[in-house]
């Protein structure tokens, strides 16, 4: 199935560049505000150290190590890993449904990573730690270190990620650039330089084995790999160690990156009446696919369960009963068993579906996954397998300092969409193109003629 969007003008596609209005000052207003909240705490930090979160150290402290930032952390990975996979399938797999959407996924990516790779360096407690200790110490320890293969791959991903965004927006910006604003110029010579209408094939090929790698990388490296390998290794650990951890991993990033496309796609239309751009189709075959990444979430979260509560190993049985008896645990399966139910509803009785029901649900799944992954990381330090201070008991809950973080990225996310939408098209102009090799093909053909004669 192709969603037709070929009574849609380029008029229409740049609308966002063209319009500003007062909703779109109010949302930047509010996503510097959201910013600036962070900015003032993490400054207390920066002041006073990690003291004023409520990480501690294991044993006398009384707590654990890592907390919302890592949660979060694993988290942002997960919707930047699930954004780019679903651009790459499009342009793969021929999925011309979500074409509207491709580009909403790989800018969601770019934002996802960036928050990814700022909570590992909120983290580190002094950001030039990351310069003193990280960097110095990579050439030597990253043939066995979990932490440093998480940085490079997210490094990799990030720079895979930004050179398809630019090849696909050098084709847009040459053919939009008479109708795209003045002022904007040297943005747009720097982006194009050097671009010729002859490369579009050959670019066409090299976004195809970007996106192939991508595909490829996801499951063995990323979401599928290097991210759980950091707690999947580590025996002591009884709530992390197992080789579920990489599929668990795996669909909570799917399952979170769908929503949150699900989420900006429709906050693009609702501001700019994009109802032909992106029709109900997308929003339609995107929801069958949360439902879908949902139901092997749950599975996955269940085969967790059962074996840790039936005849498993006396720790594997404490970490697991503590966790079932945590209530944020059941609200967190039960936002995304909610989407779940509503995704197949719909698909089995379409009179149901209703957007604004379906970003309500992507926004509790995005809660539900997060709370999870928090969840994972702190009861899987509360209980290990070695127990040196028994008489300390250990608790934690985030911080003001610690949640700040987590409302200061989101508003970077926003921020970045609100900016970058004022300077290239979020939808590719081969959405309303049509076939996209067939236009490249001709563009190609026209600019072979066109040499051949002027050569003659």
């Amino acid at each position: 199935m192709s969603v037709d969007t070929s009574g849609v003008d380029r008029e229409t596609l740049l609308r966002p560049i063209h319009t500003r209005t007062s909703r779109y000052t109010i949302a930047v207003a509010a996503a510097l505000v959201a910013i600036g909240v962070w900015l003032f705490f993490y400054y207390q930090q920066l002041e006073h150290g990690l003291i004023v979160t409520n990480l501690a150290d294991w044993g006398s402290g009384g707590g654990v190590p890592w907390g919302l930032y890592i949660g979060a952390f694993i988290w942002w990975v997960g919707i930047a890993h699930g954004g780019i996979i679903l651009s790459a399938a499009v342009r793969l797999l021929g999925m011309d449904t979500y074409q509207p959407v491709a580009r909403i996924a790989e800018l969601l990516t770019i934002a996802a990573l960036s928050c990814a790779g700022l909570f590992i360096l909120i983290h580190v407690g002094r950001p030039d730690r990351l310069v003193t200790s990280v960097l110095p110490a990579w050439p030597t320890r990253v043939q066995w270190s979990p932490l440093m293969w998480d940085v490079t791959v997210i490094t990799a991903y990030f720079v895979l990620t930004g050179v398809y965004l630019l090849l696909t927006i050098r084709y847009d910006l040459h053919r939009l650039r008479a109708q795209l604003p003045d002022r904007l110029e040297p943005v747009y010579a720097a982006l194009t330089v050097g671009y010729s209408e002859r490369e579009d094939q050959v670019i066409e090929r090299m976004v195809w084995w970007i996106a192939f790698a991508i595909i490829i990388m996801a499951p063995l490296l990323l979401h599928g790999g290097v991210i759980p390998w950091l707690f999947a290794l580590l025996p002591s650990m009884a709530g992390w160690h197992g080789g579920v951890q990489g599929p668990s991993f795996l669909s909570i990033a799917l399952t979170s990156a769908v929503s949150g496309i699900i989420i900006v796609a429709a906050a693009f239309r609702y501001a700019y009446g994009w109802e032909e751009l992106i029709p109900d189709a997308v929003f339609r075959g995107l929801a069958k696919w949360l439902g879908f990444f949902s139901l092997l979430f749950v599975w996955l979260q269940l085969q967790q369960v059962i074996t840790g509560i039936f005849a498993a190993p006396t720790t594997l049985q404490h970490a697991t009963e503590v966790k079932i008896a945590t209530p944020l645990y059941w609200v967190a399966i039960g936002l995304v068993i909610l989407a779940m139910v509503y995704a197949f509803a719909t698909a089995l009785k379409p009179s149901l579906f209703s957007l604004p029901a379906l970003v309500g649900l992507s926004i509790g799944v995005l809660v539900g996954t997060l709370v999870e992954k928090v969840l994972f990381v702190v009861e899987g330090l509360m209980h290990a397998h070695f127990d040196l201070y028994s008489g300390v008991p250990g608790a934690y809950t985030p911080s003001a300092v610690e949640l700040s973080a987590l409302v200061g990225a989101i508003g970077i996310v926003a921020l970045f969409f609100l900016t970058v939408s004022k300077v290239i098209p979020v939808v590719e102009l081969h959405a309303i193109e049509g076939d996209h090799g067939s236009s490249v093909d001709a563009t190609t053909a026209t600019a072979e003629t066109s040499n051949t004669g002027g050569e003659r």
